[in-house]
């Protein structure tokens, strides 16, 4: 008995020489639409739908292969019973369902796409191919990617059959692309419902496996990296490695903070990060200068740790790099001679994310497990706007002092709470990240800062609940503090700046990061 196979794809990458090596594999074709055309075009013998099912396409195409001819064929076992009502109703077998679905992502991903549009680009006949076929892979081998195409041609050419495990595997796949396109129809439609993004009922995800990693935070830890299936360009997630050894989990986790922060500048800005605190952060009028600036601030700290560059690494920024032992570059990109250059550390990891968007502006939600199960917040977006600050201080902040509190408080937002910075002339001095208490990190970061504080800045992610810490920064010689605000000690803290002679401004808004 003549297979057959059913071949309807809206990515039609591969396809015509596939169809063409199954036919030389003794399958009868079927196809529809614009899969037909193509077929026909190139002259690869296939029948249109309309011939077997002996019914039109019609509804605008809406209905052409939900017909019990179709669907009897691939859904039939094997069986006596079944081979019986199958000859008595006229269906064929179906051995071989090839489908990829309408491109509903691609659809509702272009500027001004109408609601119309959008439905009419949500398929119906695909999916109920593929489940059916995927159902019944016991005996239908199912292809909805044109990877798996050349894998299948080889197993049929040199066994003339397909193993039950592979049938299995294909079968999962095959189910996953529906559930992830039926994931993105409700996430579409339920954007219409709740435009303004409130949390859905259910949280649907999906993430592509990129690979395994050596190992988690600890060798006794197994880990992977998966990309989230709407990751946009210019995101890390979306990067690329030049070069190096294999990516941690710890490094993933380092360059994440170390991308966020440098995304925070539209200046030429670097920043070199350790266990996800910036030990140093600067900007400067070249990569060269804003690296030389960053590592000056910690240069202890700085070594094995992770560099991020919001330009393009030229070579002599390259070059000064060398000297010091990293972990991972990562930068837009590195111009040749960089590359060429950093080439010689053949260890180092170089990982361009591209020239996406350099503004932090893009929403989203962050998500952090806990024990069965997991919490979901809107990602922390931007930062007040200087125009929004409130001087709450009798001596008045000049515009120099406004740029340098404004780097301080872009700065602050990426170390861990409680998270204390000093700053002077778009560098870091000193960090004091993740203490207990505010006082421990304000002592931290001054100590840090050494004899450079002496008409610093300061930034504090939260409010400060007592005087004391002003008064510390006021003797270290800080000059003027950036802070939320908000403490039912809002009052003493002022007088005590007052008191102090040190500006203070208030942002009214809070950048914890736990």
């Amino acid at each position: 008995m003549k297979r057959r196979a059913i071949i309807s794809v809206s990515d039609k990458t591969g396809i015509v020489d596939f169809a063409r090596e199954l036919v030389e594999l003794g399958f009868e074709l079927i196809s529809t639409g614009g899969t037909y055309k193509a077929l026909d075009e190139a002259n690869v013998p296939a029948k249109y739908v309309s011939e077997v099912t002996g019914f039109p396409e019609v509804l605008d195409g809406r209905v052409k292969t939900l017909h019990p001819l179709i669907h009897g064929g691939i859904l039939a076992r094997d069986s006596a019973q079944h081979r019986e009502q199958m000859d008595q109703n006229g269906i064929g077998y179906i051995d071989l369902v090839v489908v990829n679905l309408y491109p509903f992502r691609e659809t509702i991903a272009k500027p001004g796409v109408s609601f119309e549009e959008a439905i009419e680009n949500i398929d119906v006949g695909g999916p109920t191919m593929v489940r059916a076929a995927a159902k019944n892979h016991g005996r239908v081998i199912v292809l909805v990617n044109p990877e798996s195409y050349g894998e299948v041609l080889s197993v049929l050419r040199e066994e003339g059959t397909v193993s039950a495990g592979m049938r299995k595997r294909l079968a999962a796949e095959a189910f996953a692309h529906t559930a992830e396109y039926d994931r993105l129809i409700a996430g579409y439609l339920e954007r219409q419902i709740e435009p303004t993004g409130g949390f859905p009922a259910t949280l649907r995800l999906t993430a592509q496996k990129v690979q395994e990693l050596r190992y988690g935070e600890n060798p006794q830890q197994k880990a992977a990296f998966y990309i989230n299936s709407e990751a946009e360009q210019g995101t890390l997630a979306n990067g690329k490695q030049l070069q190096g050894k294999e990516l941690s989990y710890n490094n993933w986790v380092d360059m994440d903070a170390a991308w966020k922060i440098v995304r925070e500048f539209e200046s030429c800005a670097a920043t070199i990060i350790k266990h996800s605190n910036p030990c140093g952060v600067a900007l400067g009028k070249t990569p060269l200068e804003a690296y030389q600036s960053a590592l000056a601030a910690d240069p202890v700290s700085a070594y094995g740790g992770i560099i991020a560059f919001n330009r393009v690494v030229d070579e002599s920024c390259a070059e000064a790099i060398k000297e010091c032992f990293y972990e991972v570059i990562i930068a837009p990109e590195f111009s040749p001679e960089a590359r060429e250059s950093l080439s010689a550390k053949a260890n180092l990891r170089l990982f361009v994310v591209g020239r996406g968007d350099t503004a932090n502006t893009k929403h989203g939600w962050a998500l952090k497990s806990i024990d069965g199960g997991y919490l979901v917040q809107e990602v922390d977006q931007g930062t007040t706007a200087v125009s929004e600050w409130e001087t709450v201080t009798d001596i008045k902040p000049t515009e120099e002092d406004l740029v340098a509190l404004d780097f301080a408080w872009r700065v602050v937002k990426h170390v861990k709470s409680n998270a204390i910075v000093v700053t002077d002339h778009g560098q870091t001095l000193g960090v004091g990240a993740g203490q207990m208490n505010r006082v421990g990190s304000v002592k931290i970061a001054l100590e840090q800062a050494g004899d450079k504080v002496n008409g610093a800045y300061l930034a504090s992610d939260a409010f400060f609940p007592f005087p004391d810490s002003i008064e510390a920064a006021a003797k270290a010689g800080i000059r003027a503090i950036v802070q939320p605000g908000g403490s039912i000690h809002d009052a003493s803290v002022i007088e005590a700046a007052n008191r102090l002679n040190v500006i203070m401004v208030f942002t009214h808004r809070r950048h914890f990061q736990h």
